[in-house]
């Protein structure tokens, strides 16, 4: 068995897939310790609701990955988590472009962080 396919591979997916979405949720966004996502929500939404809907946003991105820590209807987790990254990052590129760092950098990152969320959420332990 190789390491990809052991269980010590699949819990540290789930410990980063789980950490990614609690500390985009809770530091970058409730705790606004990375400003630009609000700015981010209000080029999007308004002025007016940023402060409130990026809160709201971290709250879901917090509870999505509290979903992920416990391991429970995985594929389903996935799904929604995909919904979220794709949705997120088109609305980003086609409202609040020159707020990116790097649009193409975005979207290859998440494209390799949903390679590894459906990896995580196939896996199959052989024990």
């Amino acid at each position: 068995m190789s390491f990809f396919q052991s269980d010590t591979f699949q819990m540290m997916s789930q410990a980063l897939i789980g950490g990614v979405w609690v500390f985009h949720g809770l530091y970058s966004k409730i705790l606004n310790g990375i400003p630009r996502h609000q700015m981010i929500v209000a080029r999007i939404l308004g002025e007016r609701f940023a402060h409130s809907a990026t809160k709201l946003i971290g709250c879901a991105e917090v509870l999505l990955g509290v979903w992920v820590f416990t391991g429970m209807a995985p594929a389903e987790c996935a799904a929604l988590q995909t919904l979220a990254l794709i949705s997120m990052n088109t609305l980003e590129i086609m409202l609040a472009r020159s707020l990116l760092i790097s649009a193409f950098g975005m979207v290859l990152l998440n494209l390799g962080f949903i390679a590894l969320i459906w990896r995580w959420a196939l896996f199959v332990p052989n024990s």
